[in-house]
Formats: C-alpha cells, sequence, structure tokens
C-alpha cells in the first residue's frame, strides 16, 4: 500500500469516504453467498437465512440450536449450558497477568456505570407525582465469538445490567472447538452473569427472543454480532427490546499539526483491523501532518498482524480529509456522527462544546479509542451508522424502564379535571370526559352535602 488517499475538501469527502452506505444493502460475499448455497442447499439472501433459522429455532427449540452450530459452525454441542464447575474453574485457567487485567477493569467498568443510575422521585403538592425506576427483569447478551474471543465485551455489556439491577443475565455466545473460552467464562462470572450458552447467530438471538428448553425467553437482547445477528435483532424487536442495530465499526480522528503523527497512524490501523468494512478516517487542516500520518500508516502496517484487512479497509472505508480549520472538521464529524471521534488538537477542551454527535469522544494523546475499547470504563459497545445522532452508547439506562406515578388529592383533581373533560370531548372521547365529569359531579354534590 502506497498511503493512505487523501481527499481534499468537505464536499469531495461527503461525497467518496464520508458518504454513507447501509451495510445491510451491500451484496455479501461471494464466499458467503457460497457458504450460505452450502448451509440451505439453495440460493438464500442473508434475510432469507435468517427467517429460516428464526423458523427452525421456533419450531425445533434445543434441538435447532445443535443441528444449527453443527451445520453452520461445524460444532458438536452436546450440551448448550456451560455447567457451573467449568464457570468456576476457568479463572485458574488465565494467565495471572490476563486475570488481574480482567478484574482491574472490570471494577473500572463497574465504577463508570454506578454513576449513571437513575433514582425514583417523586413530588409532593395535593397529592403525588413521579417517575418509578425499575431494573428489567431478565436480559440476553450476545457475545460474538468463533474467530476470536472477547472476554471484554462480556465485561462491557455484563456489569451495567448487573450494576442496574437486573435480575437474570443469559449470555450466548459460539462453541469454539466444542468449548466456550476460559477468558469468556472468568469475564463471566466476574460480571456475575447467571448462564451461559453455547450457541452463537442469529440462532442464539431467535433463542432468547422466543425461548427453548434450555434458555429462557428475555426481555431485552444487547451485544454486537456479524450481518446475521443484526439482522435477527431486527426480526425479533418488538418480541423483546434491543440496544440496537450495531453495524461495522468506525473511528474519526481529528488532529491538528501538534499530534504525533505515529499516534494517529496507530489508532488508524487499530480501527481498520477489525474488518474489511470499519471506517478509519483523520480529518486535519495540516497537508504536512496528513503526509506523515499517511507514511507512518504504511510503516506500522508492514509490521503488524491483519495487514491485509487494514488495506482493504483503509481502501474501501477510510482515508484522509484535508480541510481549512478545526472548526470544519468538527462540523463534518457531526454530520458523519462516528461511533468513536478522537480530538488530538491544540486547547482540545476549548472545541468539547461543539462536538454534538458521537459515541464517544476520545479527547487528547492519552486517550486512544483502544484504551475506550478495553480499559478506560464506559462500554464499548457505541451507536454506528450515524445514530450517535438519536442514540447513545450501551449503558445502565438501556437495562432500566421507567414507570410513571400518580395519586392525586382531590383538590388537584378538582384544579384539573375541567381542563381534561374539555379537551377529550374536543377529541371526541365521550367516555374519557364522562369518567372525568362523573368525579366532577360526585365533588360537587359532597361539597353540597357538606355545607
Amino acid at each position: 500500500m502506497l498511503g493512505v488517499k487523501i481527499i481534499r475538501g468537505a464536499d469531495a469527502a461527503r461525497t467518496t469516504i464520508l458518504k454513507r452506505v447501509l451495510w445491510e444493502n451491500v451484496p455479501p460475499a461471494p464466499a458467503t453467498q457460497q457458504r450460505l448455497r452450502e448451509i440451505f442447499g439453495r440460493d438464500v439472501t442473508p434475510d432469507q437465512a435468517v427467517d429460516l433459522i428464526i423458523q427452525q429455532v421456533r419450531a425445533d427449540g434445543d434441538a435447532a440450536l445443535r443441528d444449527l452450530a453443527k451445520r453452520i459452525d461445524g460444532e458438536t454441542i452436546a450440551e448448550l449450558i456451560v455447567d457451573p464447575a467449568t464457570i468456576a474453574a476457568a479463572r485458574a485457567q488465565l494467565p495471572a497477568e490476563l486475570l488481574s487485567s480482567l478484574e482491574l477493569i472490570a471494577e473500572r467498568v463497574r465504577q463508570f456505570h454506578v454513576q449513571q443510575m437513575h433514582k425514583t422521585w417523586l413530588t409532593f403538592s395535593d397529592g403525588a407525582m413521579g417517575q418509578i425506576w425499575r431494573a428489567i427483569d431478565r436480559v440476553g447478551i450476545y457475545v460474538p465469538g468463533g474467530t476470536a474471543a472477547y472476554p471484554s465485551t462480556v465485561l462491557m455489556t455484563a456489569i451495567p445490567a448487573r450494576v442496574a439491577g437486573v435480575k437474570e443475565i443469559v449470555l450466548c455466545t459460539p462453541a469454539k472447538n466444542g468449548r466456550v473460552p476460559a477468558s469468556i467464562l472468568a469475564a463471566a462470572e466476574m460480571a456475575r452473569v447467571d448462564r451461559i450458552v453455547m450457541t452463537g447467530g442469529a440462532q442464539a438471538i431467535a433463542a432468547l427472543a422466543f425461548g427453548t428448553e434450555s434458555v429462557p425467553a428475555v426481555d431485552k437482547i444487547v451485544g454486537p454480532g456479524n450481518l446475521f445477528v443484526v439482522i435477527a435483532k431486527k426480526k425479533v424487536f418488538g418480541v423483546v427490546g434491543i440496544d440496537g442495530l450495531p453495524g461495522p465499526t468506525e473511528t474519526v480522528v481529528i488532529a491538528d499539526d501538534t499530534a504525533d503523527p505515529a499516534y494517529c497512524a496507530a489508532d488508524l490501523l487499530a480501527q481498520a483491523e477489525h474488518d474489511v468494512l470499519a471506517s478509519a478516517i483523520l480529518i486535519t487542516p495540516s497537508e504536512t501532518f496528513a503526509g506523515q500520518v499517511s507514511d507512518e500508516v504504511d510503516r506500522q502496517m508492514a509490521m503488524l498482524d491483519r495487514s491485509e484487512i487494514m488495506a482493504q479497509s483503509l481502501e474501501n472505508r477510510g482515508g484522509i480529509v484535508l480541510v481549512e480549520s478545526i472548526e470544519e472538521a468538527i462540523d463534518l464529524a457531526n454530520e458523519y456522527a462516528p461511533e468513536h471521534l478522537e480530538l488530538i488538537v491544540a486547547d482540545g477542551w476549548s472545541y468539547l462544546d461543539r462536538i454534538r454527535h458521537t459515541g464517544g469522544i476520545f479527547l487528547g494523546e492519552w486517550s486512544p479509542e483502544a484504551l475506550g475499547d478495553y480499559a478506560a470504563g464506559p462500554s464499548h459497545v457505541m451507536p454506528t451508522g450515524r445514530t450517535a445522532r438519536f442514540t447513545s452508547p450501551l449503558g445502565t439506562l438501556d437495562f432500566l424502564k421507567s414507570t410513571s406515578f400518580v395519586a392525586v388529592s382531590g383538590n388537584a383533581f378538582d384544579a384539573l379535571a375541567p381542563a381534561a373533560a374539555l379537551l377529550a370531548r374536543s377529541e371526541g372521547l365521550t367516555a374519557h370526559a364522562n369518567a372525568l365529569e362523573l368525579r366532577m359531579r360526585g365533588r360537587q354534590d359532597k361539597i353540597q352535602r357538606d355545607k
């Protein structure tokens, strides 16, 4: 790769690397199409494949989960639920350094999410009104697997749920060589997950939504996943709640020539290594700095694993945008609304109020997004695909729901009911008005009797 492509000007960027493409509309790769043909015996789209999987799970329960694990992943699963003894033994299987790192991160994530908790509130004036907060009863967490283990995702999803007070947490993750990796089990034990199910993909989402003999139906499903997981979450929404529809990961780095080009290049590559659809973008007003970062990307990538994935990602979805000023860079980033936004500029704090749309802000050269993926504290499950315009990172609020509370006194009823009855009649809802007017007359009759 001979340098990262450089786009000159915001308008050119909007029509190229900052142009949003719905990733679920991107045709599947030929290898994916061939694999679907092998699994289902005919040509099917990803959407059709998920429909077939959901139908099978609803019809056959645990037997479907075992069959699909064999057909899709080549895994033979005897017991879907990981037994408690296996979970308890997982810590001892990990290197001491990794175990202590997981414990440090778990506590950091817990401390952050404790601060997010909402409290029930009531006000009293001629009665009471307020908002009662309760945790969701049962939550399903999806943790990707197969090619790699992600204990960080266990901590980033299960700990906020536990902090919120969720009664039961069910974790689904695909088996790898007939088992769940010890790092996943240890993280789940730290986060006090109640049940671990060895099933992945769209079938895991179907099992969590509708239930099987071994998997209890949950109230909400959270966690990232591949295209098939996201399609399944979209299809079961309404039967259960979901946290969102996370697509390929994305980072925008805004930097000026006070930043270290090696650091910026490293952050772009850290994003690009996720997969070929990841977006890693630098926006800068300095042409000299842009060239330095481009050179650094080539130099560092040659020394790193997954260089082929990084190169494809940067070619397809990444690059450098040259703009006139940091203000213009931030305005452009707000339009794009990235999952992650790094701000590495002189006096970065002065620009904080200008940033409106992103899942997470990473301010300064010692706050790389990679630290946020693992140890900073906030959950790394963040909104992608420009959904940061209207949604937030995963947190305790995703596991809480509020109930409005009303306890009106007689005097307050006297003050409010006439207006409510009038509005009800204006809308043609006479039964509503009647329910109020009966009480209004009853109140007046009581006043007359008491005289």
